[in-house]
């Protein structure tokens, strides 16, 4: 007999289901001791210090949207209010910025990267995501970056909602690589079959960014 508090079959549980068998966006993620916390070159701080192109677009809540198009089967036009319908998610995590300066603890709040893939359902060439701000800024990820399973659209942060200054209402957060990855003020994400490197990626910076192996420039 089947249990009577089992969700209901939908094609977002069976895409789940198959990413399972498959092993899909696997990202490897290793839990360090407290000792090996900190990606070597970085520095602590308790500050959360600001740093953007000089621009801070003012976006309401209630003037927010987020496309989400190119190589997937169900492109998404979300205002704030349908955004904050879907499934909601809290992490906490560390933070690392190329600058050197890195952030412990960080309580998030939003959509989890991996609830996004469920709903907009990438095609099976998709290999790359790129990121737009409100600001013009632009940053590429590949996809197993963006699928990391602590990654999020956030829009809270320490049970506040994100700040104008910080990329409110909506940034991205993916913990694993450093922070000029986590687009601020998050207007649309493009999957793409080919990788299109974003504003500092084109400008001598890592294509990837990884802290831990000091990727911070191109050459690295």
């Amino acid at each position: 007999m089947a249990d009577d508090n089992e969700p209901p079959d939908s094609k977002l549980t069976r895409t789940k289901e198959k990413w399972a068998r498959e092993g899909r966006f696997l990202t490897g993620k290793i839990a360090r001791p407290e000792d090996q916390r900190l990606p070597p070159g970085q520095h602590l701080t308790k500050d959360w210090p600001v740093l953007d192109l000089g621009v801070t677009p003012p976006i309401s809540r209630e003037r927010w949207r987020l496309d989400v198009y190119g190589a997937i089967e169900t492109p998404v036009f979300w205002t704030f209010a349908e955004f904050a319908a879907q499934k909601q998610a809290r992490f906490t995590s560390d933070i690392h910025c190329v600058t050197t300066w890195s952030r412990y603890d960080n309580e998030w709040e939003g959509l989890a990267t991996r609830e996004l893939l469920a709903a907009c359902q990438p095609r099976e060439d998709a290999r790359f995501v790129t990121l737009h701000s409100y600001d013009g800024y632009t940053t590429n990820l590949a996809l197993e970056d963006f699928a990391a399973e602590d990654a999020l659209l956030a829009h809270s942060w320490s049970g506040q909602p994100l700040t104008e200054e910080h990329g409110g209402p909506v940034r991205l957060v993916v913990p694993h690589l450093y922070f000029w990855k986590s687009a601020k003020w998050l207007q649309a994400i493009e999957f793409l079959t080919e990788d299109a490197p974003g504003f500092w990626e084109v400008r001598g910076y890592h294509n990837r960014g990884d802290p831990w192996a000091e990727q911070r420039y191109s050459d690295d």
